[in-house]
């Protein structure tokens, strides 16, 4: 680890091989926390060449426990939190849209990052309970059209940094890795990203594999379609720059969208919106993300898309679609 920090102090960066050695021999105890901490801190000064995200992603892979649901044919929505924006669930939300419209969705998800509530904070206040059993997420997806994988149970190599993570108290690269180490490995992706660079990235590293995937990033700074701005998208075939009127809803405000301050409050919206209680911001926003993710697995177009998410949230399917989930925990 010596050599490599001086490496990295002296502006010099890890090709691909390295990268992956280094956080495989770091998420191994192979160095003491003030090495640990150093290397961390390095990414967080200048962030990450597209060699070394990918090195290690590769490395997180090898080492998670996998999952195997008969198929790869189903879609991820997940966003890399650490926006700042406080948002609701939006992405989970619209995976019970996307999952109630007839498509198959494995989330990968986790406690919140920048916000109160992420994904794991919520359905495990709704009822959820979180297992890395194959059969059990397996059956799940199989009686419903989704499952849900909480990523702490499928990547144990991170408790190894965890206690250096939780003392630095900031975000780190590990945020950025979460989207892209879904143990199920699927074929379909909608991921978000906080930043323009990352998003570039991750179209990178996508292309180099057989994923059909949609990378977004709206301009204000969101890792979701807001309907606050423009959004920039990179897909395996094209890029593309969408305004709110492209999917036929007026621009939406922040304040409009924002989560509130604890989890129960954070269901309650969740709930709302399911039942078609929510307000005509967070319908029209969780709308556009399940569009998006039905777009990317169907080769539809967007009003075709729209068409179908907002029957399944509007039929009842989608609150149905979660209630299944919840009751087959029991």
């Amino acid at each position: 680890m010596k050599h490599t920090l001086e490496a990295l102090l002296n502006h010099q960066t890890l090709g691909y091989q390295e990268a992956r050695e280094v956080l495989t021999a770091l998420t191994q105890n192979a160095f003491n926390p003030a090495q640990t901490a150093s290397f961390i801190t390095v990414f967080l000064m200048r962030g990450l060449e597209v060699d070394e995200l990918a090195g290690f992603r590769d490395a997180l892979l090898d080492l998670c426990t996998k999952v195997e649901l008969g198929t790869h044919e189903f879609i991820d929505l997940c966003g890399t939190g650490g926006d700042g924006k406080n948002t609701f669930n939006i992405s989970t939300t619209a995976s019970f849209v996307v999952a109630a419209a007839g498509y198959k969705v494995a989330k990968h998800g986790n406690y919140g990052v920048s916000s109160v509530s992420g994904s794991s904070n919520l359905l495990e206040h709704l009822g959820y309970r979180f297992s890395n059993d194959t059969g059990k997420l397996a059956t799940e997806i199989e009686k419903t059209g989704i499952c849900f994988m909480h990523a702490p149970l499928f990547h144990p190599a991170m408790k190894s940094v965890a206690p250096v993570r939780k003392e630095l108290g900031i975000k780190t690269f590990f945020n950025m890795l979460g989207p892209i180490v879904n143990p199920a490995m699927p074929r379909y992706q909608l991921t978000g990203v906080y930043s323009l660079e990352l998003a570039r990235q991750y179209h990178y590293i996508f292309q180099k594999g057989d994923k059909q995937y949609a990378v977004i990033h709206n301009l204000d700074g969101y890792d979701e379609c807001s309907l606050t701005a423009p959004l920039k998208i990179y897909r395996s075939d094209d890029e593309l720059l969408l305004h709110p009127d492209d999917f036929g809803y007026s621009a939406v405000s922040p304040d409009e969208i924002l989560g509130r301050n604890d989890t129960s409050s954070n269901a309650a919206i969740f709930l709302d919106i399911l039942k078609n209680r929510g307000t005509a911001a967070q319908e029209n926003v969780v709308l556009a993300n399940a569009a998006l993710a039905i777009r990317t697995m169907s080769g539809k177009s967007l009003d075709q898309s729209l068409d179908e998410a907002r029957h399944a949230l509007k039929s009842g399917k989608a609150y149905e679609t979660f209630k299944r989930l919840i009751q087959i925990q029991a």
